[in-house]
């Protein structure tokens, strides 16, 4: 730390009690009275340098034998001010540094120690001094810390401002020109060993300083400077990115609650409670709803995890009904950046109805949906082939994204026996169908909920089925809704009938495949046979030909027990509620007549197909697929 020895003079000053006595041999003539410590001075001195004591002193009578007593009371820096400006009247020697600088310039400037009153005077020795070390980083940072207890007479000098600007351009300049630890603690080590002294390196190599080294520093700081602070680097041009890193540092410093949850989601027990009282709930409130207003507007500055965490702790310390909403409108702008565990949101309500504060999160989806409608397509309603939607090559976007978050959440909330069936269908249905390439998250977490409400009845089960669509299930899933007891029997049956629709187009694209690599094949053998060349090409096509159709005869042979196995899993659930033909009037559905049946179905876009009553198309298939093998 800098620092600047005034004076020439050994010490005069001792204390006795709360009295300064100056033994220079002469009889004391003045008495100072600071607060409750008393100076027994000598008038020439002070009124020689101090414009304020020399009109304060004038007013007394002249007589020698009189002792006239002043009081100053309202001197910046109080009594320990005072003792340095009656050291630097006298001459004798102390350090002026960063520590107290700032009360040694109020004081001067109060009682108009200024170069009126000689040359070199207190007033001009300071600000010297206050120019020196503000371009410091250490001693700016000290010196700030140091205005608080003088804040208006600070203010009034330009002192707070002049550090605030100090401290902005250090921290927004390229930190790969520093070479030097910017703690100022002391002496450190360089990975390669090379000691570093008074911050100085003597190697060529200069010590590599992270960007966000200035973080720590200026969580010292209280709050009106750090804010200052902060709109300074900003103002300044500086990555937003950073600003919002320095803003989560001093948050997790100060909001004891942030630290609480970040604990308990690592599962660590809480640290033992400090000697230090704790703040209060109504300082932390304050200080929650003053950080939210500084972090940066612009999405993605600001980590979801941490919103998220903030929003909670808002929420147990009962904050203004403006912050949390700022809160979940943040959110919902990069909502598809979330993690699950971030949304689970204990109810912090004085009416508890569900574990989790499903409201919130619906709030804060709507927000989503609110900010990205202009980006939504809406007049996509294509169901893409299962292999297409599992197929990593096709980018997430951020609706898909927040769907498979908004469906992993609903499995989490489905358990709650208190939740009900209108909260949890407003919230699944905000998802538009289009941006779940699958539905087996939705469908797990309707399966759950069916699972922990039994007492729905079949009208209810069959109202929130209705947010999944069948046709959108994969084979996986749709095996287990197949054999799901819970699921009502018309969703059973639309899961097997959707199912065995889509094995029978795969059967007809492998015969299609197999009919197009027949005809090319036989191309090439014709031009080979006729331009008398390659015989081994052709020996080595006919044998990848033979592959390819054992591997087509492996695949029909397995699509063929699969829908055996559904056709088996119909005749169970016919049985168990009567005729197939009351089954099928039941739902609305007919026979087909037999010559009608062999026709194939032409599948609507709104899933209006008639149910097949029958595999028989399949095994026609296999049938002539074999029949053609033999005649080839």
């Amino acid at each position: 730390m800098a620092c600047l020895k005034l004076g020439s003079k050994s010490e005069v000053f001792h204390l006795d009690g709360q009295t300064w006595l100056c033994s220079t041999g002469l009889s004391s003539d003045v008495i100072v009275e600071v607060e409750e410590t008393s100076f027994h001075l000598h008038k020439f001195p002070l009124l020689s340098r101090s414009g304020l004591l020399e009109d304060i002193i004038a007013e007394f009578p002249s007589e020698d034998e009189y002792k006239c007593s002043l009081q100053l009371h309202d001197i910046p820096g109080g009594a320990k001010a005072f003792l340095l400006v009656a050291k630097f009247c006298y001459g004798v020697r102390f350090e002026l540094n960063a520590l107290n600088v700032v009360i040694v310039r109020c004081a001067a400037e109060y009682l108009r120690m200024n170069e009126d009153y000689g040359e070199g005077n207190l007033i001009r020795q300071a600000e010297d001094f206050l120019n020196d070390i503000l371009g410091n980083w250490t001693d700016s940072i000290k010196v700030l810390e140091t205005c608080e207890e003088v804040l208006p007479h600070a203010e009034e000098l330009h002192i707070v401002s002049r550090c605030i600007n100090s401290l902005a351009m250090t921290a927004s300049a390229d930190p790969s020109l520093f070479s030097w630890p910017m703690s100022g603690k002391g002496a450190v080590k360089s990975p390669e060993g090379v000691a570093f002294w008074n911050g100085i390196s003597t190697t060529a190599k200069p010590h590599p300083v992270n960007e966000d080294w200035w973080f720590e520093e200026v969580s010292f700081l209280k709050l009106p400077f750090y804010k200052r602070l902060i709109r300074a680097v900003e103002s300044g041009g500086m990555n937003l990115e950073k600003v919002a890193g320095s803003i989560m540092h001093y948050a997790k410093k100060h909001l004891s609650l942030l630290g609480r949850q970040s604990s308990f989601l690592n599962g660590n027990r809480a640290a033992p409670a400090s000697t230090v009282s704790a703040p209060s709930d109504v300082d932390q409130r304050n200080l929650l709803e003053e950080i939210v207003e500084l972090l940066p507007d612009q999405k993605g500055v600001t980590s979801t995890n941490f919103l998220l965490r903030l929003l909670r702790t808002s929420m147990i310390l009962h904050a203004s009904p403006s912050c949390r909403e700022n809160l979940e409108k943040r959110v919902g702008a990069q909502l598809e950046q979330a993690a699950l565990e971030d949304l689970l949101i204990p109810n912090m309500g004085y009416t508890v109805e569900t574990l989790y504060d499903i409201d919130c999160v619906q709030r804060i989806l709507d927000h989503f949906m609110l900010m990205d409608r202009d980006s939504i397509d809406y007049s996509s309603n294509c169901i893409v082939d299962e292999g297409q939607l599992s197929d990593g090559s096709h980018a997430l976007t951020r609706m898909t994204m927040v769907a498979h978050l908004v469906d992993g959440y609903l499995a989490e909330v489905a358990p709650d026996v208190n939740l009900k069936l209108q909260k949890f269908q407003s919230l699944a249905a905000l998802i538009p169908e289009y941006a779940r390439p699958l539905d087996d998250g939705l469908y797990r977490s309707i399966d759950i909920y069916l699972k922990a409400h039994p007492w729905l009845t079949d009208s209810e089960k069959e109202q929130i089925c209705r947010l999944m669509n069948c046709q959108k299930l994969s084979l996986e899933a749709s095996t287990h809704a197949a054999q799901n007891e819970r699921l009502p029997l018309r969703v059973i049956v639309q899961v097997l009938f959707f199912e065995q629709l889509r094995l029978r187009t795969s059967v007809a694209g492998w015969f299609f495949v197999s009919d197009n690599l027949e005809n090319s094949q036989n191309l090439s053998g014709n031009l080979a046979l006729v331009r008398n060349e390659a015989p081994a090409q052709a020996g080595t096509r006919r044998l990848d030909r033979v592959v390819a159709v054992e591997d087509m005869k492996e695949r029909v042979s397995e699509l063929e027990k699969e829908c055996l196995s559904m056709k088996q899993e119909i005749e169970k659930l016919v049985k168990t509620k009567g005729s197939w033909n009351s089954f099928l009037k039941k739902f609305g559905l007919r026979l087909k007549s037999k010559p009608d049946a062999k026709k194939p179905s032409k599948p609507s876009c709104n899933g209006s197909e008639e149910l097949p009553t029958s595999i028989g198309p399949l095994m026609n298939g296999k049938e002539n697929y074999e029949n053609k093998e033999l005649r080839d």
